[in-house]
């Protein structure tokens, strides 16, 4: 639960903090920033995890790409449903979700390779 609500954080605060930055470079720049910040907080999330504990070394990598395509869809999500507010408040659990899928697609393809 405590990966999940990381990515989650990481993956809104980036968005968040990169739209901030953006917004000083015009509206499209908003965007942009959103974007490139998302995408680049929502993995570093995945190598905290790892820093803390919470996951394996092994499964940062796996756990950094599902966190980065989570968030490429969350941003899709929120900036096809900004007429409501409920899309761009909830599509930041797509980045905790893609990197618990990546964690675990990355285990279950271990678990086969040792048999």
């Amino acid at each position: 639960m405590r990966l999940f609500l990381l990515l989650v954080m990481a993956g809104g605060s980036g968005g968040l903090a990169g739209s901030i930055v953006g917004a000083t470079f015009g509206p499209r720049a908003l965007f942009a920033g959103g974007f490139l910040g998302g995408l680049i907080a929502s993995p570093c999330a995945a190598f905290l995890a790892a820093r803390f504990h919470w996951i394996e070394a092994a499964d940062v990598k796996s756990t950094a790409l599902g966190a980065a395509l989570g968030f490429v869809a969350a941003a899709t999500v929120a900036v096809n449903t900004l007429s409501s507010p409920v899309g761009p408040l909830l599509s930041p659990l797509l980045v905790g979700a893609g990197g618990l899928a990546g964690r675990h697609l990355h285990a279950r393809s271990t678990s086969r390779r040792a048999i």
